[in-house]
């Protein structure tokens, strides 16, 4: 088995983390201390934004009625998508409760967080299905408040498609702020808000940074690095679609990889050639991300065999993973290390990050080997309870004292042996054991 690098990328794609964590740092502690004038500040230092932070109803209505009907209908649609995929998903959790033995229950719930912060990017790109990914899992999730903070144009606010997304999808609250400035505000609780129990939603460098530094504080997505992408094809692939498939994900920025794998020398060698063309029909500023990203980021892999294939986009582990190639249930059994798959030529990327149901906010930067992307999971909590009868408490009291006295934890063996002296007085229970000592 051999791996050929038809292609080979000359960088690496990491989050900087050096200047940028100094620098959100400074910027979190001053509106820590500061508040909301902190906040306001920082708004019109960054944003060149200094109207109203927090949108009153008539400027979400004023929003909404800027829109066309045609724009509506489709945001409507890819709502309804997503919310129908994230119902589906909570059902797949449950409440129970099971008796291990007699005399004790153990029990699961599922609790929503009470407030949850959305952010919605507003800068290069508009990001309205952000607002429609984030917005909408929370509150099928059940989360009592929800957030929504985005970065506003100078002189003209935010996005009037982003404002009604948001609305429809159920925000309670949509603040014209964007950066680390709209993070600390919902992580601190200003402008009205709850303190934030999660953050989630894609953002800048500076925005992944401040999630990073408030975690464990609050809640979050994931940690964020530049969106990747990777192709699987065969000689049975659409060259023309494949290179389009690539451009679409590189323009997303100039450190963003998109990687293909293949098997088929023809193919890999036909989409190389053709990239550059497509790549040179885009606007400027989508041209020159994609161009950087391919030039710096991307790498064209041949392999031997599928499962070779398989192996290397399992060791990738990519946010995004296409397979245009035959026999597609294999492939959904075999691969195990993706953000989200799209399963032959006529789904794609786009589709799952737009419109389709399926949730755009995914692992970036090989970690999709742990975790998944976001859904309404990650907006709730998996507690668990018990309950017991003195019966049903009597053997968990004894092995309890025996296990704590081996590790050398006297007071959790007595928590035990006081309920074995009420419960059962007069009875003898051996709650030293048998420990082998070194």
């Amino acid at each position: 088995m051999t791996v050929e690098y038809l292609k080979k990328a000359d960088r690496v794609s990491t989050s900087d983390a050096g200047e940028t964590r100094e620098t959100v740092q400074k910027i979190l502690a001053d509106i820590e201390a500061g508040g909301e004038d902190a906040a306001r500040s920082h708004a019109a230092r960054f944003d060149r934004y200094d109207g109203n932070i927090v949108l009153t109803r008539d400027e979400i209505d004023a929003a909404s009625a800027r829109l066309s009907q045609r724009l509506k209908d489709d945001i409507r649609f890819a709502h309804d998508n997503v919310r129908r995929f994230a119902e589906a998903q909570k059902d797949t959790i449950r409440d129970f409760q099971t008796e291990i033995h007699p005399g004790l229950v153990l029990g699961q719930k599922a609790i929503p967080c009470q407030a949850a912060g959305c952010y919605a990017p507003g800068g290069r790109y508009s990001h309205v299905a952000s607002a429609l990914m984030t917005v909408t899992t929370a509150k099928v999730a059940g989360c009592g408040h929800i957030s929504v903070c985005s970065p506003p144009r100078p002189e003209v606010g935010l996005n009037p498609a982003i404002i009604y997304t948001a609305d429809l999808c159920g925000a309670d609250q949509i603040l014209a702020l964007g950066g680390v400035q709209g993070i600390a505000a919902m992580a601190f609780g200003l402008f009205g808000l709850p303190k934030a129990d999660i953050l989630v939603g894609p953002g800048n460098q500076f925005v992944a940074e401040a999630k990073r530094l408030l975690f464990g504080r609050v809640g979050i997505d994931m940690f964020a690095g530049p969106t990747d992408s990777l192709i699987l094809a065969d000689r049975t692939a659409d060259p023309e679609i494949v290179a389009w498939d690539l451009v679409g994900q590189a323009e997303h920025g100039y450190n963003s990889p998109v990687w293909l794998v293949t098997d088929c020398r023809e193919l890999a060698e036909t989409v190389m050639a053709r990239v550059p063309n497509l790549i040179a029909t885009l606007p400027e500023i989508n041209a020159r991300n994609a161009a950087d990203a391919w030039r710096d980021y991307a790498e064209v892999i041949l392999c031997d065999t599928r499962e070779e294939m398989a192996a290397t986009s399992d060791s990738y582990a990519p946010e995004h993973l296409t397979v245009q190639a035959q026999d597609l249930d294999w492939w959904l059994n075999r691969l195990a290390c993706y953000g989200s798959l799209f399963l032959g030529e006529e789904t794609t990327v786009a589709f799952g990050d737009k419109a389709s149901g399926t949730n755009h906010v995914l692992p970036t930067s090989g970690a999709a080997r742990y975790t998944g992307g976001l859904s309404v999971h990650k907006y709730m909590k998996l507690v668990t309870w018990q309950r017991a009868t003195r019966e049903g408490a009597k053997p968990i009291a004894e092995a309890t004292a025996r296990i704590s006295r081996l590790e050398g934890m006297e007071g959790h063996a007595r928590t035990a042996d006081v309920r074995l002296a009420k419960y059962f007085p007069g009875e003898t229970f051996h709650l030293h054991g048998d420990e082998t000592r070194a």
